[in-house]
């Protein structure tokens, strides 16, 4: 039996996400040693994170439209190149700015040529499976959580910050460059995409200019960002959270890994659930389960507590994530996928670029995370509620892609 072709695709966006998310969302590992051998503030360190995802979000559409037209293969190398360089950079950073520039702009930048390109390319391949594959390649991002947080303690407990991040960028120029050599697009003459041509032909192939200006495309965008704004304050700062309430910095960074894992087990059993039901019901599903959690991190008294919450955020956040996608897939075509996506991920990383900035300034006025997480739940109720004026689009003129 041939394995399809597809799979490797998946394999391989799930080591490029795995290395370069996992290098990103380390930050939150480094935010209290930074603190404590610099001079800079956690807003001035979160700020790093704030460019993360406004680079994150600018570079989706860049990088999503490049793939529409020039293919994956060089676009996923030259992401992963400027990843690993801005984490050597940033590990070199001798002031605030330049750490900023160097670990917000060019990993943000790095990180954004990687997930919008791989999943829309994914969702060219795969018709019957697709939901369980794009749910596959954005399982990377729990699986580097996962394995890059505990590395990264590790290897700041045992030198300092500084080599933890030169590490972590040679890992990724040497993870992501050659596995990108394995990226192809895919060929119309398989059975997936033959069966994904008979679907478009009973089913509108929107523009991407018709797409973004609909509103349910507004309306999946704007969940998207919402969703977000809601889980990336926690997310970001629950490392500090639990130092803060007694828990020892070894076992805080385990606190990611445990939310990494629930983040891998939601995007596999969603993705077959929204094979099975269609993405809406699971995403509302999901949203409302993540403003729960959130909520459940308030009044965490130890490192199992804090264990037991991570699991369930993380499976809540990660399973929703890979879901939108999927809606803008169905709903849209493929015709400009990465264009369409690229600007969805752009409203979602606004949102995630939110969280973190938010949780620094609140804790630095304040002197405690309550109110970053109580209005974190808040938020994320409003996000479930935006989620149920999603609708099929009606009515919106076919206009075939572009050639």
């Amino acid at each position: 039996m041939t394995l399809f072709y597809g799979w490797v695709i998946v394999g391989v966006g799930m080591v490029a996400t795995c290395t370069g998310f996992g290098i990103m969302l380390s930050l939150a590992v480094f935010l209290q040693p930074l603190a404590e051998a610099t001079t800079w503030s956690r807003t001035e360190i979160s700020t790093a994170a704030l460019l993360n995802f406004l680079c994150l979000g600018t570079g989706s559409i860049l990088w999503g439209m490049l793939s529409d037209r020039f293919g994956i293969r060089n676009i996923v190398m030259l992401s992963g190149s400027l990843l690993g360089l801005g984490a050597v950079m940033a590990s070199r950073s001798t002031t605030v700015l330049e750490f900023q520039v160097y670990f917000g702009v060019f990993i943000g930048f790095g990180a954004a040529g990687l997930l919008v390109p791989l999943t829309a390319t994914t969702t060219r391949w795969f018709t019957k499976h697709r939901s369980i594959a794009v749910a596959l390649v954005s399982a990377g991002l729990g699986v580097g959580s996962m394995t890059t947080a505990p590395l990264a303690q590790w290897l700041i407990a045992s030198y300092d910050w500084r080599v933890a991040m030169f590490v972590l960028g040679v890992i990724a120029i040497f993870a992501i460059l050659p596995t990108a050599l394995l990226l192809r697009e895919p060929p119309k003459t398989t059975t997936e995409a033959v069966a994904d041509d008979a679907i478009n032909h009973r089913h509108n192939e929107f523009t991407a200019s018709a797409t973004l200006r609909h509103p349910q495309f507004f309306n999946i965008a704007f969940t998207f960002f919402t969703c977000c704004a809601a889980h990336s304050g926690p997310m970001f700062h629950v490392v500090s959270y639990a130092i803060d309430n007694d828990v020892s910095a070894k076992s805080a960074a385990i606190i990611l890994s445990v939310a990494g894992l629930g983040s891998l087990l939601g995007k596999i059993i969603f993705g077959v659930l929204a094979d099975r039901m269609g993405a809406k019901p699971v995403i509302l599903l999901g949203l409302t389960l993540q403003a729960l959690a959130m909520s459940l991190y308030l009044g965490a008294t130890g490192q199992y507590h804090f264990y037991a919450v991570a699991l369930g955020f993380g499976f809540a956040y990660g399973g929703i994530m890979p879901l939108y996608a999927i809606l803008i897939r169905a709903y849209f075509g493929a015709g400009a996928i990465g264009t369409t996506l690229g600007v969805a991920t752009a409203a979602s990383t606004l949102g995630m670029a939110l969280g973190p900035l938010a949780g620094g300034w609140l804790y630095d006025g304040l002197g405690d995370y309550f109110w970053l997480f109580t209005g974190a739940s808040a938020v994320g109720l409003a996000a479930a509620l935006l989620a149920t004026s999603i609708h099929p689009p009606q009515n919106l003129r076919y206009e075939p892609p572009s050639p």
